[in-house]
Formats: C-alpha cells, structure tokens, sequence
C-alpha cells in the first residue's frame, strides 16, 4: 500500500504536470484507475512474463507490478515523455521486477514473447489484437480491460479474430457490479497452426476499419 500510496502521489502531481493525466482524474485516481487496475491481478500466475503496450502512465502495468512482485513486466511506450515518467516511477519505488521499453508494440513482434500482454484504454479489440497477438506466447493470452462495450467489440473484431488464428475470447465481469461493468477479454491462439507475424486472409487493420465504418453506420441509421 505505500508504494501504491507514493505511485497515486506521482500520478496526481508529476502526472498531471507533464499532461499523463488529466487534472479531473486526480481527485478520482484511487477509484477509476488504480483499484480498477488492480482487479487484473488474479488472472496472473507467479513467474509470468508480462508485457503492458500503449502503458502510458503506467496504467495498469505499473499497478500490477506492484500488486505482483513475483510477476515480470515489460512496460512498451512509444512516446518519450511517458517512458521518461514510467522509468522515473519505477527508479523511485525500487521495482526491481519492470523492465520500460520505448517504442510501438509491433516493433518488438518477433523478437520477444510473453506469457501475458495486457492493455486498457489503448484502443479498439481488433487493433490490439493486431499490436498485441504477435507477442503472445503459443500458451498465452492477450489480456484487455473493456466496459460495458466488450461484446460489441468482440464483435466487430471478428474478422481479425480469425485473420490472426485466434480462438473464441472468454470474457469475464470483475469487480464490483454496482460500480460500472469492467469486462476482463481474454484472447488466445486457437488450437489450429500459429499464424506468421502477417495474419492470414484479410489484414486486421482493414477488418478493424470495417468493423468502425459498420458501427458508425449503425449509429447514423438510430439518429435517423
């Protein structure tokens, strides 16, 4: 708890200084995004290699970390300023068990795997399977905290689900229900060959495009 403590510190002053963060979300750190975080912690096994892409602030892959000692993190940001900020974070609380890489997800496909690849509030299913599948472990799982929208998403990601190989998600409700739905999706590859760092068929890019040009069909045909 302090170093849960000093990290909600870090977020609410640091963090909103340097634009991590919006100033509305200080006041609400704790319940909207630290403790919403730390539902993820169960779906973790000891010893487990875990990569956390779009990490940002580090929500939720430095909340984990220190909820889960005896679990590695790979904390993958694009942007300098967020990974200056994670590096700074993990230095001051001695986490010892993060490892902050700059740079897009897709430009470590094909040089590392992980047993575990989180995301949250990073982007649409069908784009995170495309960043995220490629750095999955043939055991592992791709790990995304969505809303009430996941079963849309599931959905729309379809064809990207099957363009990359990967199995039917599992999606699971944690948390307090009474507090807003947060929906645990859970993507693995299918029981059928591993596909190559190029899904098979239709790009996931195109299908996820799809996917959004359907939705916004969908919304202008009920505003009519």
């Amino acid at each position: 708890m302090a170093l849960a403590a000093r990290y909600a510190d870090l977020l609410c002053t640091e963090g909103v200084v340097r634009g991590l963060i919006g100033p509305r979300e200080a006041p609400r750190i704790w319940d909207r995004h630290l403790l919403n975080c730390v539902l993820m912690a169960p779906a973790l096994a000891t010893g487990q290699r875990v990569a956390d892409i779009g990490s940002g602030a580090g929500l939720p892959g430095l909340v984990l970390a220190i909820a889960r000692p005896d679990v590695s993190f790979t904390l993958i940001e694009p942007l300098l300023r967020r990974t200056t900020f994670l590096e700074e974070v993990v230095a001051e609380l001695g986490l010892d068990n993060v490892t902050v890489e700059r740079g897009k997800a897709d430009a470590f496909h094909g040089k590392q795997s992980f047993d575990v690849v989180t995301a949250r509030a990073v982007s649409a299913l069908s784009n995170l399977i495309a960043w995220g599948m490629p750095l999955v472990a043939a055991d592992g799982a791709l790990l995304v905290m969505k809303g009430s929208s996941a079963e849309d998403e599931i959905e729309g990601a379809s064809e990207a689900l099957q363009a990359w190989g990967c199995a039917p998600p599992d999606v699971e409700e944690i948390g307090d229900p009474d507090a807003g739905a947060v929906r645990l999706v859970r993507v693995r590859w299918s029981g059928g060959p591993r596909v190559s760092l190029r899904p098979q068929g239709a790009g996931a890019a195109k299908a996820g495009a799809r996917a959004r040009s359907k939705r916004r069909q969908g919304k202008r045909r009920g505003d009519a």
